[in-house]
């Protein structure tokens, strides 16, 4: 490894100099311990026996601070994590001392009393402190009259008086790269208020933004909360749109509790913030145990869904992981994105339509997967109503197909990657989606293949969803076009999503339709609202937002019902499993027959649309008790 000389000496330099002035700090505290004790008179050893008594001090104290580490610290940098070491360093070199001073007869030529170790000891662990403190004061103090000389300073508001504020406003003070200045905290705590971080003070609770901005003249605002609700991150950014000051946020959780944190990682509030929940604990221990070591095959593997599964199945140590997906494009990607990642564990990619039973059968032959997570689908809801017998013919049929190899060949998990819109289905995605649950259940009741369907609402980011669609309008200055104003929608971000559907698939059993907690519906106005604050914009004035009448098969809400009444719990606090009641298997003979005659047919669309509503099952849940 190369080295920088010129660093390299500067640092054993301020090594140095570090030692001198910590050994004329306990100098300093050992005859400022002789002076306490006796009034301030001379001893009556005399100082020139002191001197020479102080050499054995100072080299236990040395040897205890070096020992613990103490001079490994940049002064800059210390903090009260720190204290420890010291604390530890001269709490020992005082034990050393008075079993010195208790064995020994002469110390030098006298015997000091105890209570001059003692007196030492405090004064020293003060002093060696005290002066590393000052200096870091000092040295931030400069940085920021730097800052404040050259008058390029921003002054900026932090929302959350916690430890992840106290530890952003301490950052921002030490880099003087971005002159951000910190005015003031803003927090709803009762007891934090008129509080002083960091040397900062709680100015009032949230609601007071706009008045400070425009007081104290903020130029930013950025939430300084490790765990927020997403509710809180709303209100912030309604309150920053008033004020006419853009909004930004800390980083996760993780880099905060690992000092990662940097002023350059304090990023803008994305759409996401606003949508995201609490984050929720997975239990790793038994994704690993379903998925590490074994062979997995992924279909829509370079889809939204289908490249984070990739992702995360990585991360679970496979055997081999085999992407099957029919864009050439889509494939290309998320190969090139694995192979860059220099991971040791095998990867084939394979540009295959699910839908071909030939080409999967040697697919399956040659792999051998353990685990299938069946993620290709037809998912857009509008695009299916105009080419309703192609729903059928890929997410009922190839999917029926897929499990029949998957049983064949001795597959031991199939998940199937369901939709909310499964629920009540009144457009042909949704009912698609419904029959082909209905497919993998029959064949779970007499085969050893376990198979499972997890059930979710829109994910944020996704190919062909709202969230892009109005991410794009917003950039070209276009009208943002939304359905209705009452449309509702569940959001989730994909990686939690693929999570928790990982996790479904070690809970199951088999035959089970799992239900992800989505949390609360999300109204599509508002998101539009809060995407054009976020772009510094203000709606209806900068952007208009025009309603356009819901399209072919869209419901206003979708029914992603966890209750009781609809849903058993199981281990985890996010997934469900629906009470629904499984159909006959003379039925799912019967339905899979209609389906495969109607796709056979040459049916116009809307007669082919009619065709599918009639196969949708009559939905029942168990009788009560």
């Amino acid at each position: 490894m190369k080295v920088n000389c010129k660093e390299y000496l500067s640092f054993r330099m301020g090594q140095f100099g570090c030692v001198w002035v910590d050994t004329v700090v306990m100098a300093a505290a050992y005859f400022t311990a002789f002076l306490l004790r006796f009034d301030f008179h001379a001893p009556w050893w005399g100082w020139e026996r002191v001197a020479y008594s102080f050499v054995t001090v100072f080299v236990v104290q040395g040897v205890a601070l070096t020992l613990f580490g103490c001079y490994k610290l940049v002064w800059r940098y210390v903090s009260v994590g720190d204290v420890p070491r010291f604390l530890g360093a001269i709490g020992t070199s005082t034990v050393l001392l008075v079993l010195l001073r208790a064995l020994l007869p002469e110390y030098h030529g006298f015997r000091p009393p105890f209570s001059i170790t003692f007196f030492n000891s405090i004064l020293v662990f003060g002093g060696l402190l005290g002066v590393r403190m000052l200096w870091r004061l000092l040295v931030d103090g400069a940085f920021a009259w730097d800052a404040a000389k050259c008058g390029k300073v921003r002054h900026v508001l932090l929302v959350g008086a916690g430890s992840a504020g106290n530890l952003v406003a301490r950052e921002l003070r030490r880099q003087n790269s971005k002159r951000l200045v910190v005015v003031g905290y803003l927090d709803d705590d009762p007891a934090k208020q008129n509080a002083k971080i960091q040397g900062y003070t709680v100015l009032g609770r949230i609601d007071a933004l706009p008045g400070v901005v425009r007081k104290l003249a903020v130029e930013e605002v950025i939430v300084t909360m490790a765990s927020v609700s997403r509710d809180v991150i709303r209100r912030v950014v309604r309150l920053c749109e008033q004020a006419r000051v853009p909004a930004r946020i800390v980083p996760g959780y993780y880099e905060l509790i690992d000092g990662s944190l940097t002023a350059s990682k304090i990023r803008d509030v994305d759409v996401a913030d606003l949508l995201g929940r609490e984050e929720t604990t997975l239990d790793g221990r038994a994704v690993v145990e379903l998925l590490g070591q074994k062979r997995v095959l992924v279909t829509g593997a370079g889809g939204t869904i289908g490249s984070e599964l990739v992702r995360q199945i990585l991360r679970t140590g496979p055997e081999l992981l085999v992407l099957v997906e029919r864009s050439e494009n889509a494939l290309y990607e998320i190969e090139r994105e694995i192979r860059k990642l220099g991971l040791e564990t095998p990867v084939v990619a394979l540009l295959a339509d699910m839908g071909e039973r030939h080409r999967m059968a040697e697919i399956f032959g040659q792999y051998k997967p353990h685990i299938v997570v069946h993620a290709a689908a037809h998912k857009h809801v509008p695009m299916m109503e105009l080419n309703p017998v192609e729903a059928l013919k890929n997410n009922v049929l190839a999917t029926r197909a897929l499990g029949e190899l998957s049983v064949e060949h001795g597959v031991e998990r199939f998940v199937f990657i369901s939709t909310d819109k499964a629920v009540k289905p009144v457009s042909a995605m949704g009912i698609s989606k419904r029959l082909a649950e209905i497919a993998l259940q029959d064949m779970n009741r007499c085969n050893k293949t376990r198979f499972s369907a997890v059930r979710f609402g829109n994910v944020l980011d996704s190919s062909g969803s709202v969230v892009p669609l109005f991410r794009e309008q917003i950039r070209k200055g276009e009208a943002v076009t939304v359905t209705h104003p009452e449309m509702t929608r569940y959001f989730m971000t994909i990686s939690e999503a693929v999570s928790l559907v990982l996790q479904a698939a070690a809970l199951a059993q088999g035959g089970e339709i799992f239900v992800l907690d989505m949390g609360e519906p999300v109204r599509i106005v508002e998101l539009a609202e809060e995407m054009i604050a976020l772009s510094g914009l203000r709606p209806y004035e900068d952007i208009a937002i025009v309603f356009t009448g819901i399209r072919p098969g869209e419901k206003l809400f979708e029914e992603l019902d966890v209750s009781e009444r609809s849903a058993y719990k199981t281990g985890h606090a996010r997934i469900y499993i629906s009470k629904i009641r499984e159909v006959e298997a003379c039925g799912v003979v019967g339905m899979l027959a209609e389906c495969e005659a109607l796709c056979k047919r040459r049916l116009e669309v809307e007669e082919a649309r009619e065709a599918i509503r009639r196969l949708k099952p009559k939905e029942c849940l168990p009788a009560a008790g």
